[in-house]
């Protein structure tokens, strides 16, 4: 008897399972029971190219400019569906991992006439040059990819007046870590915080060796007349020049920029500008 009655409770709740999964599908109008249509996307077209005439874009190609102190860029995909039916966007991928989109839950489905946006965002830190990004979008209708360019703007070098100029130099014939401390730290030690290579060089020592007009006493280092290598910069970076206005920039000399710092800005430098001297005969 305890057996039957546990098998007539496990039927009637297998009935009242599927009346709910039944229920799920259906809704009443006026007392009719009718149908819920469910959209289910076909897999069929989406390693097709997506044709014109489904969905219409803002732009297939964007492009902007970025400050070189940038961090993220954005960017925005607006779309409409154009066509008399309905769109399910099933994935949206990234060309690299410094892209990354917004997008609500997989699969979403377009209605027709109505219109959407993906924003976009992309890692640009310490970057440098014309930056080329890609998302690929798959529909049901087909693959549609968006491209999207960023020109990276050259640093912006702070320029000193005449006055501030010779006060620096007054204060450097002083004592020439003098550009570590008080308003100078501004320029010499705070912009070029947690920064390494290129970014660094254009933070710390673009603002005095590119300068427009450099002064007299600072070296042109693209025209330097003695042989480099990554440890003549090492060492000059690290240590400074006694009896100069190059300070010393390492950390354990009263500088800012740690051992990795200075090796990167060695390695950059020994890159960027490469000897116009032969080392002499071993």
């Amino acid at each position: 008897m305890k057996l039957r009655r546990a098998v007539l409770f496990a039927l009637a709740g297998i009935v009242f399972l599927a009346a709910g999964i039944f229920a799920a599908g259906i809704k009443s109008t006026n007392g009719e029971v009718v149908s819920q249509p469910v959209y289910v996307p076909s897999m069929s077209q989406i390693n097709q190219q997506l044709p014109d005439g489904v969905l219409a874009w803002n732009s297939l190609r964007q492009s902007t400019n970025a400050a070189a102190d940038q961090v993220l860029v954005h960017f925005i995909v607006g779309f409409t569906n154009v066509s008399d039916g309905k769109v399910a966007i099933l994935d949206v991928h990234p060309s690299c991992g410094c892209t990354t989109t917004e997008l609500p839950t997989l699969p979403w489905v377009i209605e027709p006439g109505a219109s959407g946006e993906i924003p976009v965002t992309v890692n640009v830190e310490d970057k440098i040059g014309s930056l080329f990004k890609f998302i690929s979008i798959s529909t049901d209708k087909g693959l549609k990819e968006l491209s999207f360019q960023i020109n990276m703007m050259p640093p912006v070098v702070p320029t000193m007046t005449a006055a501030q100029r010779a006060e620096g130099i007054e204060a450097a014939k002083i004592d020439r870590q003098a550009v570590f401390r008080a308003d100078c730290a501004t320029c010499h030690v705070q912009r070029g915080q947690g920064k390494y290579g290129m970014a660094l060089y254009e933070a710390d020592c673009a603002i005095c060796h590119e300068a427009e007009p450099r002064a007299t006493m600072v070296p042109d280092l693209h025209n330097l007349k003695v042989p480099t290598n990554d440890d003549f910069w090492r060492t000059w970076i690290a240590h400074g020049k006694p009896g100069s206005f190059m300070p010393a920039f390492a950390q354990s000399d009263g500088g800012p920029l740690s051992d990795m710092q200075i090796a990167s800005l060695a390695a950059y430098l020994d890159y960027a500008i490469p000897p116009h001297i032969p080392p002499p005969p071993q």
